[in-house]
């Protein structure tokens, strides 16, 4: 038991990392663009364009993560509800999946907190706010749904395209252009979180726990219902192709 736990403990780690890198990324380049001591927030008037820059930057992010060495080793999950359908289509066993989830945690936390030790004031600050993420002006349902909806497409974009290996290789550059559209368009209803890992690093560190139960509730949900969907139609999608 023992050395088996040895032998996995470096993917444990590689799923830290990759939460840790994406929140570094994260908090770094939505200062960049949105902190108001910066020259590019009054270069950019236009708030869809700095969206799409900040969202650019996290879509070329994760493509690192996903094709990454470590990412590669690991599977590059870096979401505790990704990991839960990875579990339940037994591509994880239950130690794995519940050690995943606890180095996510701690990665993405330390991501943030690394940040903020190094530029306290852009984090602190009203624009930047630890990359909290809280429902927008359209409210708590129009956010959930929002949360729901992009997981369910995101998980059920890498279910099917993995059912063919043509297709398979393709996953981390249309999951890295699905963050780039969903961070342009969809951030002001919900955050863009899609992730409980990702909203819980933020929170921790910032201390704000504003709606925290909707980061966790609408991810797993629309991605359980993404498998669900999968598993029932994956015999006829691969009949067909």
């Amino acid at each position: 038991m023992r050395c088996n736990w040895i032998a996995q403990y470096p993917k444990y780690v590689d799923e830290a990392m990759g939460l840790g890198l994406f929140m570094v990324s994260a908090c770094f380049f939505d200062a960049v663009v949105e902190y108001h001591g910066l020259p590019l927030r009054h270069a950019l008037t236009s708030a869809l364009l700095r969206r799409f820059l900040v969202g650019l930057a996290m879509g070329l992010t994760g493509l690192y993560i996903f094709t990454s060495r470590f990412g590669r080793q690991s599977g590059a999950y870096i979401n505790p509800a990704v990991t839960l359908v990875r579990y339940r289509l037994g591509d994880i066993n239950r130690r794995d999946a519940i050690c995943y989830v606890l180095f996510q945690l701690a990665g993405g936390s330390l991501g943030v907190y690394l940040v903020y030790l190094i530029f306290p004031d852009w984090m602190r600050s009203a624009e930047i706010n630890y990359v909290i993420t809280i429902p927008g002006k359209s409210g708590v349902v129009i956010a959930f749904w929002a949360e729901f909806f992009m997981s369910f497409f995101l998980i059920a974009v890498v279910l099917f395209m993995g059912l063919k290996k043509r297709w398979d290789r393709y996953t981390p550059y249309v999951v890295s252009s699905l963050i780039t559209l969903f961070i342009t368009v969809e951030a002001p209803l919900s955050g863009m979180s899609m992730n409980p890992a990702r909203t819980f690093a933020s929170a921790i560190v910032g201390g704000e726990w504003h709606s925290f139960w909707l980061y966790c509730i609408a991810p797993l949900s629309g991605m359980l219902t993404g498998e669900w969907m999968y598993c029932r139609l994956k015999k006829y999608i691969s009949a067909l192709t």
